[in-house]
């Protein structure tokens, strides 16, 4: 392996959405393969075929390729080591079970599942770790089946799976790069299961033939995998293959330090992006589930390109990581304030399409679907949004009319004379020339001044009618983007629909 070009995979299986914790599988495997110039394989495990869901495989592949974690070689893209699809290969695993039995490393087992449950209920009651009572282990092999026995239920075709038989007396050690050495006695390892009676490999069987045939350097996987590590290192060494290097990542936990899952809120990637985060802020956010750059840094947004550069299994922790929205939207808003206004131009102008399919707007839509009109709009919304999204739907006053008043802000905001003054002062707006955010603000003032009044006293009102909302970005710079004719058109519309008292 010593000079090997570096090779790390993802391997999911097309069972649904794609976990938060599978995209971090993902984006470590990615990230470490390009630090090291090395490639990045998606490799498809669908060996169990129950529980295949339709589509599941590219939209896994979409969403990866979303969140700019591409690979070098896939189902879809191919490569020198496919096919990349379990179910494609499984003459490969026969030819490879067969040569465990007869190296005397596997056997037949007949068991039935009532065998296996009773089995194991009664192993549970004496206090014992659950594990395969060996019943059709061949004389040869150490057990108490004769080969007569076994030739008989393999000449009636019943089913049957293959099993591993685990060494006794030995222990299993491996380094692991994140967490150092650790070591299983081998009293503690059932006899897996390689290949099921359906004819299909287990994922471990599977995984390790294909992770050798595919030449890969390291395995770069979850904690929960751990347990699995000796019955993958016995295959290797059955074969007399030299494993890969492995790097086993810490659980995502809940708030409460419970195990991250859907019962607590969204774990699926696809859930983040129905929501609007970004690809930038998911892939920065999920980065630092487990990894931080080092002492020293205070360094928190990354690019991908940053993120590859300083990236090192050696960084990531053993402890669990915690799932925290809380970051997840801080880091979205950075992004939103220091992403080119360019950029976002491009990403707002389809949902405000989308949106005036829908719905119509008193403004001309050639003027509100303009990079310059739109420009304008995220200046003023940068900082109060959320998510890019919100440059349309939490400001839609910008494009649409106001459907409704906040009433409660009408209740605290007007008084008997208020409707009065804002028809004064419309007639004021109305004879401005230059229609800007200074010229209103000095005419607002210098209206209100000789009657003893302070600004607030329309600067509430004119939000309200011309917004509907009584929050926001600077009144005066709002009604300068919005444009004379609408500002004029709401105001008085506005005075028409509300009177004091309310």
């Amino acid at each position: 392996m010593v000079g090997q070009r570096v090779r790390t995979r993802f391997a999911p299986s097309p069972t649904g959405y794609l976990h938060v914790g599978g995209l971090r599988t993902a984006l470590y495997n990615f990230l470490f393969a390009k630090k090291m110039h090395g490639d990045f394989i998606i490799r498809i495990e669908d060996t169990d075929q129950s529980r295949k869901v339709e589509g599941a495989q590219r939209d896994l592949i979409k969403t990866l390729e979303w969140a700019g974690i591409v690979a070098d070689e896939s189902p879809e893209k191919g490569g020198n080591f496919g096919p990349y699809i379990q179910s494609e290969r499984l003459g490969i695993y026969g030819k490879y079970c067969q040569q465990l039995l007869d190296d005397q490393h596997a056997y037949y087992c007949f068991a039935t599942h009532e065998e296996l449950e009773e089995n194991r209920q009664l192993q549970i009651k004496q206090g014992l770790q659950p594990k395969y009572n060996r019943k059709w282990l061949p004389e040869e092999m150490g057990g108490s089946m004769p080969p007569s026995a076994i030739r008989k239920k393999l000449d009636e075709g019943g089913p049957y799976v293959i099993r591993m038989k685990v060494p006794d007396y030995v222990s299993v050690w491996f380094e692991d790069i994140i967490r150092g050495p650790v070591e299983f006695d081998s009293a503690t390892i059932d006899d897996q299961v390689l290949m099921k009676s359906d004819g299909f490999p287990t994922y471990h069987f599977a995984s390790v033939i294909d992770d050798h045939l595919m030449e890969f350097t390291h395995i770069i996987r979850g904690e929960e995998w751990l347990s699995s590590m000796p019955k993958h290192l016995l295959l290797y060494e059955f074969f007399g293959w030299e494993p890969p290097k492995v790097a086993h990542l810490p659980l995502l936990l809940n708030a409460d330090r419970s195990k991250l899952s859907k019962r607590q809120g969204d774990v699926a990637v696809e859930d983040y992006i129905r929501k609007g985060y970004s690809s930038d802020a998911i892939v920065n956010f999920v980065a630092m589930l487990g990894w931080n750059e080092g002492e020293g840094s205070e360094q928190e947004v990354y690019s991908m390109e940053q993120l590859i550069d300083k990236f090192s299994l050696e960084r990531v922790g053993k402890a669990g990581a915690v799932f925290n929205v809380d970051k997840l939207n801080w880091l979205e808003k950075q992004y939103i304030k220091n992403r080119p206004t360019e950029k976002l131009v491009d990403v707002i102008k389809p949902i405000l399409l989308a949106e005036l399919e829908q719905k119509k707007s008193l403004m001309p839509e050639e003027m509100i679907t303009s990079d310059a009109y739109l420009e304008k709009v995220i200046e003023l919304m940068r900082e109060r949004v959320g998510f890019e999204h919100e440059f349309v739907t939490f400001s839609s006053y910008f494009y649409f009319e106001p459907e409704v008043y906040d009433q409660e802000a009408v209740r605290k905001r007007w008084t008997i004379e208020t409707n009065e003054l804002l028809r004064e002062f419309t007639d004021i707006l109305y004879s401005l020339e230059v229609f800007s955010a200074e010229n209103i603000e000095t005419h607002l003032k210098e209206f209100v001044l000789p009657k003893g009044m302070k600004a607030a006293v329309l600067i509430h009102p004119l939000r309200i009618l011309t917004s509907g909302v009584s929050f926001g970005p600077s009144l005066y710079h709002m009604l300068e983007v919005l444009g004379k004719e609408t500002v004029l058109r709401r105001i008085l519309k506005g005075i028409e629909n509300i009177s004091f008292p309310v």
